[in-house]
């Protein structure tokens, strides 16, 4: 029986099942097993997993492990449900259907039920299914901060790096929608893909003379801003292709950048990073993550963008474990979902 102050959409089984990762290891080897049902706190409601998106950070963290964790560990970080449990006054109440981007430090998402703060949900549209409102969160709301962070404008011109990626296919959207110039990277098979999406301008990242070609389509100027996902010597080398005082949104660790380099472009550098909301426990951008999450949401529901092409995965520890092998396998262009039924 639920307390007087709850209400509960069904009775709740005690346990459930999960895919943990019992300790980090390179082969992303998983488990699946029974847990206790999670516990929640005055403003936390539980609910019904419906479907998981499963991103690089993933099979990152599969890999290495993180620094909260505790073992075993359940891995995912995306998640479409619906509530199921819920003390009276919350929103979403009990039988809203619900997506978020969990919090890195706490357990994760890929079991039957999960517990999260109602302040960082957002109702989904019915219009919009559950394994399309899964690809969002990650992929969308980095972006969106990512276009953010570096103040694009109508008239920009923006260097997105794999435009074919999640993370890409939504900046190039997003970018256009605000009018920018958008010049991207991908492979040649998928051109077609990006241009669709809205990039002006397309060069093949294996291209040795990628550099030049840009600077013959741009021009001496170089770009306004750069959303670069891809870190390393490529920030480097874009950074090289920006404007004086340009801006660049890095989604990876800074690679060492040499002093000469910055003096000489002194560039505009943003990080752009999803779980600080939740490490730095600020209440105001896990509430922002909300709302980003509603305009993607909306934006899905009014076809105004589209999302990566979805591949289905079954909720076991053996396709789950070889779905995150192909995240970091390269010319991953859509997203993985993984269907908890």
């Amino acid at each position: 029986m639920a307390p007087n102050n709850t209400l509960q959409l069904c009775d709740l089984p005690n346990t459930m099942q999960a895919i943990v990762l019992v300790e980090p290891n390179e082969e992303m080897i998983l488990s699946k097993i029974e847990l206790p049902l999670p516990q929640c706190d005055e403003n936390e409601i539980l609910v019904k997993i419906e479907a998981v998106g499963l991103n690089p950070l993933d099979a990152q963290f599969a890999q290495t492990g993180f620094c909260k964790w505790q073992y075993p560990h359940i891995l995912g970080l995306d998640a479409v449900g619906t509530v199921v449990q819920a003390n009276k006054g919350l929103f979403p109440s009990v039988g809203d259907r619900i997506m978020w981007h969990s919090s890195l430090a706490e357990q994760g998402v890929l079991s039957e039920y999960a517990k999260v703060p109602n302040f960082a949900v957002s109702v989904i549209p019915e219009t919009v299914s559950s394994n399309i409102a899964a690809t969002l969160p990650c992929s969308g709301m980095s972006a969106l901060i990512a276009l953010d962070k570096v103040q694009i404008t109508e008239g920009n011109t923006v260097f997105i790096e794999a435009g074919a990626g999640a993370v890409g296919q939504f900046a190039i959207q997003f970018a256009k929608q605000r009018g920018a110039d958008v010049f991207t990277t991908a492979s040649k098979r998928n051109h077609k893909l990006v241009k669709k999406l809205g990039a002006d301008a397309v060069f093949d990242y294996h291209d040795k003379k990628l550099c030049d070609k840009i600077r013959t389509t741009l021009g001496p100027q170089g770009f306004d801003a750069v959303v670069d996902s891809i870190g390393g010597e490529t920030t480097v080398r874009n950074i090289e292709l920006m404007r004086f005082c340009g801006r660049i949104a890095c989604l990876k660790t800074l690679p060492t950048l040499a002093p000469e380099l910055m003096f000489r472009k002194a560039p505009n550098i943003s990080i752009v990073s999803l779980g600080g909301a939740w490490l730095a426990n600020s209440l105001c951008a896990q509430q922002h993550m909300s709302f980003m999450n509603k305009l993607l949401l909306e934006n899905v529901a009014n076809k105004n963008i589209s999302v990566p092409e979805i591949s289905i995965i079954d909720f076991d520890s053996e396709s789950i474990s070889s779905a995150l092998r192909k995240q970091l396998s390269g010319n991953f262009t859509g997203k993985q979902v993984v269907e908890i039924k």
